[in-house]
């Protein structure tokens, strides 16, 4: 796996606890620890986004983060089980997916102005 991609998969990781820390921090050290996590999530996007496609980057890591945000609200935080809701982040992830297979494994920094590979 490309370590760019490692970056982007750490940083959708990340997001789940930082989305989750925006609803549930109650205290001011719960707070300071969300706003770290943001900080470090969006550097792993920054450096992953200097030679990945940035709207293929930016689906796969909105994919991570919302599928695995809505798991843990209903594993950690005791949600109800929605068919419907699972169904579509389901959908959502395989379209994410599609997008990371259609994006195939040029180097997008390598491409040139008129979109040619150099």
């Amino acid at each position: 796996m490309n370590q760019n991609w490692l970056f982007v998969f750490l940083a959708g990781i990340i997001e789940v606890f930082w989305v989750s820390g925006l609803k549930h921090a109650s205290n001011n050290i719960e707070i300071i620890i969300t706003v770290a996590l943001i900080a470090v999530s969006f550097f792993l996007l920054t450096a992953a986004s200097r030679s990945l496609p940035v709207g293929t980057l930016y689906a796969v890591f909105a994919g991570i983060g919302t599928a695995g945000t809505v798991l843990a609200e209903m594993i950690v935080f005791g949600e109800p089980f929605n068919f419907i809701k699972v169904f579509l982040v389901a959908t959502l992830l395989s379209g994410v997916v599609a997008l990371k297979l259609l994006s195939g494994s040029k180097d997008s920094s390598k491409v040139n102005i008129k979109g040619e590979v150099a």
